[in-house]
């Protein structure tokens, strides 16, 4: 009787979260600041790929070329000069669009007083928390899924040409990197929803953190660059120990880690993210990794994207059931 009455509990809070998601959904596909956002980064994306494509298109590898193997990949990479690839995009406008979907999550329902209403419902309080983020993700995955989608289906349209298996498999990690960066903003800006009461003051104190990575990070480590660079008669093993301190101290940034694992997973012939010396690069094949080589390479940067949203999101779980909570 007790295993069966544990069996009803999960079944009816699965139930409970299930309405939830759909109404969390529902809520940001009809939000207006969603929609304006939204289409800027459609915009700016579609313009970017349609810039890439037609410079691609007038020049087409024949199907038994080898840049054919890849040519899926740089449509998300290649630039003419216009705009910037999708990848320089996403990791600039992405984190905006997490932001917005997070920022007033929770602290929009004590505003509208609308909060003690739901958690009067037969509902858990971390079945909330839990469907504000689920339904987010689920937008995110649908949004940036469609447009690498319908990339590929503009390209073989015009083409001819058709993806690989393994060009399928790299764009599918490309996907699950490009939710997992959003995603940390999206936590991010969630976890300020659940800390301030106020939904302006979590969407400055997200787009303040976003600033602060976007343009003056990289201007604090030009300046410890330029401090601490190693003089004109410096070793090479020094010189290139000065470029791993920089480069670790970059990649505290998310954009950057970001960053990282898109160019090895749409590039395969990346085949490190360190500064490599002459005797490291003697002998070495210039062929392109396979998956699984190119994903050992960006482990530990996908490993950090994951763990900084999975610390925000437990952060506000820990801080929303803490927290008490009055009519």
């Amino acid at each position: 009787m007790k295993l069966k009455q544990f069996f009803n509990i999960n079944t009816d809070s699965m139930k409970s979260m299930g309405v939830l998601i759909d109404k969390e959904v529902s809520d940001y596909i009809r939000s207006k600041k969603f929609i304006v956002l939204l289409l800027i980064v459609l915009c700016t994306s579609v313009a970017s790929l349609y810039s890439a494509l037609t410079t691609l298109r007038h020049n087409p590898p024949s199907p038994d070329s080898a840049q054919a193997s890849f040519f899926f990949l740089q449509v998300f990479t290649h630039s003419d000069g216009t705009l910037p690839p999708f990848h320089v995009f996403i990791s600039f406008l992405g984190p905006l669009l997490g932001i917005c979907l997070g920022f007033d999550a929770i602290n929009a329902e004590y505003t509208n007083r609308s909060l003690t209403r739901i958690l009067a419902q037969p509902i858990a309080r971390d079945g909330l928390l839990n469907a504000k983020f689920i339904g987010a993700l689920i937008i995110l995955v649908f949004i940036f899924a469609s447009l690498i989608c319908m990339t590929v289906g503009l390209a073989v349209f015009w083409t001819g040409l058709t993806p690989s298996f393994h060009e399928c498999l790299r764009l599918g990690l490309f996907l699950f990197v490009t939710v997992a960066y959003v995603g940390f903003w999206l936590n991010l800006a969630l976890l300020f929803s659940v800390l301030w009461k106020h939904p302006a003051t979590s969407a400055l104190v997200s787009i303040a953190v976003w600033l602060f990575f976007m343009v003056f990070y990289p201007m604090i480590i030009g300046v410890i660059a330029k401090g601490m660079a190693p003089g004109m008669y410096a070793s090479n093993q020094e010189i290139q120990s000065f470029q791993n301190f920089i480069l670790s101290i970059m990649r505290l940034a998310p954009n950057q880690l970001y960053e990282d694992g898109t160019l090895v997973l749409l590039m395969p012939k990346v085949r490190s993210l360190s500064p490599l010396s002459m005797e490291q690069m003697q002998g070495a094949i210039p062929t392109a990794l396979p998956v699984w080589e190119s994903v050992k390479v960006v482990w530990t940067q996908v490993t950090a994207l994951i763990a900084s949203t999975v610390i925000c999101f437990a952060c506000s779980y820990f801080v929303f059931m803490r927290r008490e909570i009055r009519a």
